[in-house]
């Protein structure tokens, strides 16, 4: 009679770093990201240091925008257009969610020009599920995407 074998595991197969190793990666991951709580909370408390920008279309951004954000889409960062913006100041850059990578794309065009960049991991979407205001056109609250109808 043979005795069933132990199941495999996904989250072992893999051995987890040491420690030192994932205080390093962690830490590393912090320096380049933000989340929208912790915007919010610098935003409100009126703390300065940092410029968000919304690298979506004009569009998007007339449309619902976290306040006080700058418009500059992603494919048009250069030279000239952030010019007026200062290295002194950390760039937080985020796009529609976090199935879009143009915030991604934007954080490392603006580092390659000098900019120190964080992104805000979640982006728009996870601003209003969080239930912070917006500026634009879309009603406070109102889903970034729509529920689609089961089929």
């Amino acid at each position: 009679m043979t005795t069933p074998a132990t199941p495999f595991s996904f989250v072992l197969e893999t051995p987890a770093a040491l420690p030192e190793e994932a205080h390093r990666h962690f830490l590393a991951k912090l320096s380049v990201e933000t989340d929208a709580a912790d915007l919010h909370l610098d935003l409100e408390r009126g703390k300065k240091g940092f410029v968000v920008v919304d690298v979506r279309s004009p569009d998007a951004y007339a449309e619902r925008h976290i306040p006080g954000a700058l418009n500059l889409p992603a494919r048009t960062l250069s030279a000239a257009t952030t010019a007026n913006l200062s290295k002194d100041d950390v760039i937080v850059t985020y796009c529609w969610s976090p199935g879009c990578n143009g915030s991604t794309k934007a954080a490392a065009r603006l580092s390659a020009l000098g900019f120190r960049v964080k992104e805000l991991i979640g982006g728009i979407e996870y601003w209003v599920k969080e239930g912070y205001a917006t500026e634009g056109t879309a009603p406070q609250g109102q889903p970034v995407y729509a529920e689609r109808p089961a089929r």
